[in-house]
Order: structure tokens, then C-alpha cells, then sequence
């Protein structure tokens, strides 16, 4: 049996470990033992901080917010209370945006957050205005089929009883966004 020799897959595989570590200090990018030790730690490094960015980037965000909270008379905690009460619900990323970019936005969601009884609704109020939403909807829907079925005369007629300008030169598309 012959012998196989396994130089090239073994050149290859070291010159693609220095290739990715390239640019790291000392011999961690000229040697190949080095250089594999340092990379896997960087890959280590990298899966750790991919998740700990995450929680940093959420510090910031409440460390402005709380800033600007204090700026106007209230703590971070009693503020983000208020408008969960108020049923306000802007993210921690948006509210430091506002905080840093935006003070007279803040501030009204301050006063919200100050008073919370003023914007909050019932469970009751929230579904009645579903429900009323869904009428509307509906409604709408059936009064564009019913045009829809209409031919262009009709259309027409309907547009001159609503008087709108026009309505006899349009065609049935535009008749029908005009009548919507």
C-alpha cells in the first residue's frame, strides 16, 4: 500500500488559522500554536460579549433615562411605574433617544408618567373600542364591495347625489376612490 502524506491539508490548515488571525500582537500571528490558543479565545470572548452587549447597551439606556427623569422632578422607577400605568409602551432604546435628542418630548411623557389616571383606560373602554373599530371595518369593506358590483353609470349617479366635481369624465377606478 502506498504512503499518503498529508502536507498540504496541514499547510492549508495552518495557513487558514494564521490568516484568521492576523493582526494580533507578538507571535500570536506568526506561530501556529499561538495563533490557534488566541483564537479560540477570541471565539470564546466574542460569544460572551455578543450576549453582554445587550445587557451594557440596556445600563446606558436606563442611566439617561434616569438622568433625564431626575432633571425633571422624578425618579427612573416612579417614571417607568407611570407609564406602564398610563398604559404607555415605548421601549427603554426610545425613551433615552428622547431623553437625549427630543427634552420637550420627554417632558409631556413625564407628565403622563405623572399622572397616569388621566390617559388610562378600562378593560372595558379598550374592548368597546375594538369592537367599534371592527364595525367600521366591516362596514367599509361592504360598502366597497357594493360599489365595486355597481357598473359605471350607477357610479356616476352616486357621484353627482354626493356632488362631487368631475365624476363624468372618471373612469370606474377613479370613481370609485372618489366615492371612498
Amino acid at each position: 500500500m502506498t504512503r499518503v502524506k498529508s502536507g498540504v491539508q496541514t499547510k492549508r490548515r495552518h495557513k487558514k488559522v494564521l490568516k484568521e488571525a492576523s493582526g494580533y500582537f507578538g507571535s500570536k500571528h506568526r506561530l501556529y500554536k499561538s495563533a490557534k490558543e488566541q483564537l479560540m479565545h477570541s471565539k470564546v470572548y466574542a460569544y460572551r460579549d455578543r450576549r453582554s452587549k445587550k445587557r451594557e447597551f440596556r445600563k446606558l439606556w436606563i442611566t439617561r433615562i434616569n438622568a433625564a427623569c431626575r432633571i425633571n422632578g422624578i425618579s427612573y422607577s416612579k417614571f417607568i411605574n407611570g407609564l406602564s400605568k398610563a398604559n404607555v409602551e415605548v421601549n427603554r432604546k426610545m425613551l433615552a433617544e428622547l431623553a437625549i435628542n427630543d427634552m420637550d418630548a420627554f417632558k409631556e411623557l413625564v407628565e403622563i408618567a405623572k399622572n397616569p389616571e388621566v390617559k388610562t383606560k378600562t378593560k372595558e373602554e379598550k374592548e368597546v373600542k375594538k369592537e367599534n373599530t371592527e364595525v367600521k371595518k366591516e362596514t367599509s369593506k361592504k360598502n366597497t364591495k357594493d360599489l365595486t358590483s355597481m357598473t359605471v353609470a350607477e357610479l356616476k349617479e352616486l357621484a353627482k347625489s354626493k356632488k362631487i366635481e368631475g365624476y363624468s369624465t372618471m373612469k370606474k377606478a377613479e370613481l370609485l376612490e372618489a366615492l371612498k
